[in-house]
């Protein structure tokens, strides 16, 4: 962050060497997604720019260090190039706004060799390093991604056959590029393989020495480790893992982030030719070995909650999911009369999802006597496209609705106080929190994290890679100007009458604290109990070690004066204005 450079670092040396010039402003050139050519010599990455209007561009770096050149340009957004093998072909993604790139994406390949020219085409350039040569990329064009389809996670095989990850089926599953728009399926299933490019290097599959595919997925949270070899022959292994990601392929073996519900992450190494035939992955020399366990919390069997996933109906007679966290506590009992409150957790983005993986930010309120439901609502990913779509044209209407939908249905289970439902959430989240306060009766209460008050404002000021999100989800702006109004929280403030704290980083670019101000001048002028807690240093997603404990402690200190109880373990009071205004049987 310092300086957004490139660095570095020789084995045996502890001190890492700047590859890349200093930037012409302070974070002014941004790297990320880089992969090393065969013979060592160069860098291609992505690399972003603040040149007037922000600039997405492929480049190439000398290894042993210089100035980038520019590869590829002209479009919008460009990630995951990929180098073949044989260092003679580049494979990378390409999108342009509206576009998200869960929405549509193209796949772009093109020749690269040594040569004293470039091509003249905007799309293509030459890198010259002081020890890597000039490099030429020639001939470039599409090879896949029609209209309506997200491509995610390039890779090429020892082989020199190129994979890509489409969810033309309506699930995001592996194929083979077989030509210009011609994608043959290795393995199809019912799941998602891939997943929303909020970032850059997301691996879900790779691809072996041998040409064997090995890919997950994770259902109903459990997940699962299949191997396709080049033969066709598939093996499908269940693990007792929740979730695996950020597969990486070393030497002969796997390695791979592996998430489970009692616990946190751990990374794991899985070598194929030790592998049983079986379909069960289990731990030894025969499955996986824990190469960095989790750590020990401490927390004995009764003081962590397990999710259980649920369906419920919603409006329009759709189905919408989620994860329920009972209580769970071995110093701390539920009066045998007395229902849990109940949190209702919002993912952001809105395109994200709720994993049922450990989280001690959900297992704070699950041993503090509140149940949990983590809603996965219309338009969010893990389900297929078409639900993923759910929430075209309708954000802040399909989230409310399911929001509210698997709240009511819990309470009518017995299995949380009807009186005593709250919801938080965080940026997108935070949006569909107020939506509901503003909107609905439902809740009590609320917790609001970065969240969008104003879509109008959201759509003139934010950065780049959303600037046009809300195109899809709300409508074109700015001719749809009207319904960015008629959807914000901000204008339907005289629904807003249940407590509600505001936490904002004043420092967030996504969502700047004015549009917290915005909500917290009309809560004030209205006179309805609220907390307003700022944090300096904080930019979008709280990150501080400290704030983060000071945002959920808050949280529960407001909850207890909402509700009316007092915390087991002492936390620092938050000031809530019109606190006096709370209800008296609270």
């Amino acid at each position: 962050w310092a300086d957004q450079r490139l660095y570095r670092l020789t084995d045996g040396s502890t001190v890492p060497v700047a590859v890349t010039p200093e930037p012409p402003v302070p974070h002014g050139w941004r790297y990320a997604d880089g992969t090393v050519t065969p013979d060592g010599r160069h860098v291609i990455c992505v690399r972003e720019t603040p040149d007037g209007d922000v600039r997405n561009d492929i480049v190439a770096i000398p290894a042993a260090g210089g100035a980038a050149t520019v590869l590829a340009t002209g479009r919008d957004f460009v990630a995951a190039p990929r180098v073949s093998p044989d260092g003679r072909r580049l494979a990378w993604l390409t999108w342009d706004h509206p576009n998200m790139p869960w929405d549509t994406t193209e796949l772009w390949i093109a020749d690269l060799s040594s040569g004293p020219t470039a091509d003249s085409g905007t799309a293509t350039g030459t890198a010259t390093g002081s020890e890597g040569g000039t490099m030429v990329l020639t001939g470039a064009h599409r090879i896949a991604g029609e209209p309506e389809e997200s491509l995610v996670q390039p890779e090429w095989a020892a082989s020199g056959e190129l994979f890509v990850v489409s969810d033309r089926s309506d699930w995001w599953n592996i194929y083979r590029v077989a030509g210009v728009d011609e994608l043959l399926p290795v393995h199809p299933v019912e799941a998602e393989v891939g997943e929303p490019a909020w970032v850059f290097g997301q691996s879900n599959y790779v691809v072996a020495d041998d040409g064997t595919i090995w890919f997950t997925y994770a259902r109903s949270g459990h997940a699962r480790l299949i191997s396709v070899a080049p033969d066709g022959s598939t093996v499908d292994r269940s693990t007792p893992f929740v979730r695996m990601h950020h597969l990486a392929w070393d030497s002969g073996r796997i390695v791979a982030l592996a998430t489970e519900s009692a616990r946190e992450t751990s990374i794991v190494e899985i070598v194929p030719a030790s592998l049983h035939a079986d379909d069960e992955l289990t731990a030894g020399p025969a499955g996986f070995t824990v190469l960095r366990p989790p750590r020990d919390l401490g927390l004995d069997g009764h003081s962590i909650s397990r999710p259980r996933h649920i369906n419920f109906p919603s409006s329009g007679e759709r189905t919408a999911h989620a994860w329920f966290y009972p209580p769970a506590s071995s110093s701390a009992v539920t009066p045998v009369d007395e229902l849990p409150p109940l949190l209702v957790l919002i993912h952001g983005g809105p395109t994200a999802d709720a994993r049922p993986e450990f989280a001690l930010s959900t297992q704070f309120w699950t041993s503090r006597g509140f149940a949990v439901v983590d809603v996965d609502y219309g338009g969010s990913t893990g389900y297929g496209r078409q639900y993923r779509r759910q929430l075209n044209g309708a954000w802040g209407i399909v989230d409310v609705d399911d929001a509210c939908a698997a709240a009511t249905f819990l309470a009518d289970q017995g299995l949380a106080d009807r009186d005593r439902l709250a919801i938080r959430g965080g940026s997108a989240g935070g949006f569909t929190v107020l939506a509901c306060l503003a909107n609905r009766d439902v809740f009590t209460a609320g917790a609001s994290y970065y969240g969008v008050v104003d879509l109008s404002a959201l759509a003139r000021d934010t950065h780049k890679f959303e600037s046009r999100y809300l195109d899809r989800l709300v409508g074109p702006w700015p001719e749809a100007a009207a319904l960015y109004t008629e959807r914000s929280p901000l204008t339907h403030l005289d629904g807003l009458d249940r407590p509600l704290l505001v936490l904002q980083g004043l420092q967030d670019k996504v969502v700047p604290p004015a549009q917290a101000e915005l909500i917290v001048k009309a809560l004030r002028d209205r006179g309805i109990p609220h907390a307003y807690l700022t944090f300096e240093d904080e930019q979008h997603g709280f990150r501080i070690a400290a704030n983060i404990v000071r945002s959920i402690t808050a949280e529960l200190s407001f909850y207890a004066q909402v509700y009316g109880f007092t915390p087991a373990d002492p936390v620092e009071a938050v000031e809530i204005a019109f606190a006096d205004r709370l209800a008296p049987e609270q």
